[in-house]
């Protein structure tokens, strides 16, 4: 029995080290860290997080991907920034807290469409193409959180890039995010190619497709 269990342990890691490479490598050549190099879409999807990660304690990966969609659409690149995010209870609602740093860091209110459903990276790609209507835009967030939304995104037949902000290199909040990403990769290979997962649905009013 202990053998056994030994060999599935080491198999498990050995599938779990291949899908996060697959994921790497079909991602790479669609990241972009430079805005002037970056090329200009109607829209951006901004991956939801938490603003804070304890009481008074801020998130940065959260004010980096801020800053980053605040600055595509000061430079011109995007026309429009969708929010996509967890907004499931009175008391959690990562989109609507998006928004008004959105807003205090320039964009327009106006320029600013929220996806309350994008309970996870899944759900929010999905979302994107199947409620909103846009598949070919480019995505915010962290580079190793967009190579796995850039997977899914190709597995959707979407023409999605990625544009990475800032990272927290070297923290502890950097390192759990990182060893959480390997298993939600997994998650995310397993809902594609077995689980053929369908994204959430919201259960709010859905918003208005972004027009073309």
């Amino acid at each position: 029995m202990i053998r056994w269990i030994g060999i599935a342990f080491v198999v498990c890691v050995f599938a779990v080290a291949g899908i996060n490479a697959i994921v790497t490598q079909q991602a790479s050549t669609s990241i972009y860290a430079d805005i002037r190099k970056l090329p200009s879409k109607k829209t951006a999807l901004l991956l939801g997080t938490a603003k804070y990660i304890a009481k008074d304690k801020k998130n940065y990966f959260y004010t980096y991907r801020i800053r980053a969609a605040a600055a595509l659409f000061k430079a011109g690149k995007v026309k429009d920034i969708l929010v996509s995010g967890d907004n499931s209870t009175q008391y959690y609602d990562e989109t609507t807290t998006m928004q008004k740093d959105l807003i205090r860091a320039g964009v327009p209110s106006k320029h600013i469409m929220l996806d309350n459903a994008g309970l996870r990276t899944f759900d929010s790609i999905a979302r994107t193409k199947e409620v909103f209507g846009v598949e070919d835009y480019v995505i915010v967030s962290q580079r190793f959180h967009l190579e796995r939304a850039l997977f899914i995104a190709k597995k959707k037949g979407q023409k999605a890039i990625g544009f990475a902000a800032k990272d927290s290199e070297g923290t502890k909040a950097a390192y759990r995010m990182k060893l959480r990403e390997y298993l939600a990769r997994t998650k995310a290979f397993l809902d594609i190619y077995l689980l053929h997962t369908k994204p959430m649905q919201d259960t709010k009013k859905e918003k208005t497709v972004l027009k073309p």
